[in-house]
């Protein structure tokens, strides 16, 4: 069972949150306490020492961020709550932090459930946290955090070659020729790693635009590690409008 504190303002929304999760994962969560503000949240924490916190980043007095810089605990997985921004669910995303759009989708929420462990988040949440913290939310970071079973990589972006998909997987292809793999879709990384620097050029396929070494008319990349990547018809006018010199 997860000790789950839930940090939210809202008393109707830390309600209907308490109920989903009876209803998605009763054998896995066991509620112990709320907050509604960033003194409650942070005394809260470091009391129970809990396994499991849902936070909500607009609080009375405060952020969520506020709460994470001032407790001493930071031994705990962490869901983030939003109903917004883009440039937030983007830092998230860099910084592999799990989040939940609210109001929050009981399917959802089941999966932010699934995918967490008893180890990866909880040794490397303080640094995280450090990171999603003092990122400029309007301007690509230039690190990115790829989980995997093994561990957390902290990959330049700079270093990406390529990014190649495979159902719910996605490979990353290094520029030193190493693989991380990674079990999230090509999809939720195309916020991410964006042009001008990448593109995704086909369904399977994203590449980072500074290391083609050559193209075809016919619609053929090759990239620096040797690799033929295809680019599909709906994306050819802006590969080669990228490629043209301005």
């Amino acid at each position: 069972m997860y000790k789950t504190i839930i940090v939210e303002d809202e008393y109707y929304l830390r309600e209907a949150l308490s109920i989903l999760l009876e209803m998605v994962a009763p054998e896995k969560i066991q509620v112990v306490g709320y907050a509604e503000n960033t003194e409650e949240a942070v005394k809260l924490i470091d009391r129970l020492k809990p396994d499991l916190v849902f936070m909500d980043i607009i609080l009375k007095r405060g952020t969520g961020f506020d709460v994470l810089s001032q407790i001493s605990y930071k031994s705990f997985q962490l869901i983030f709550t939003t109903a917004y921004e883009e440039y937030a669910i983007r830092a998230f995303k860099f910084n592999a932090l799990d989040y939940l759009l609210k109001p929050v989708d009981s399917e959802e929420l089941k999966s932010a459930i699934d995918r967490l462990s008893d180890l990866g988040i909880q040794t490397t949440l303080g640094k995280q946290v450090q990171d999603l913290v003092a990122t400029d939310y309007k301007k690509t970071p230039d690190r990115i955090i790829l989980p995997t079973q093994e561990a957390m990589h902290v990959v330049k972006v700079g270093d990406i070659l390529r990014c190649e998909t495979s159902g719910s997987y996605t490979t990353f292809m290094l520029k030193d020729g190493k693989k991380i793999i990674v079990s999230k879709p090509l999809k939720h990384y195309e916020d991410i790693l964006t042009l001008p620097h990448f593109m995704r050029v086909h369904q399977s396929h994203m590449i980072n635009m500074q290391c083609v070494v050559s193209y075809s008319r016919e619609g053929m990349v090759q990239m620096e590690d040797g690799s033929s990547i295809p680019i599909s018809r709906s994306n050819k006018e802006l590969f080669f409008k990228q490629m043209m010199p301005s």
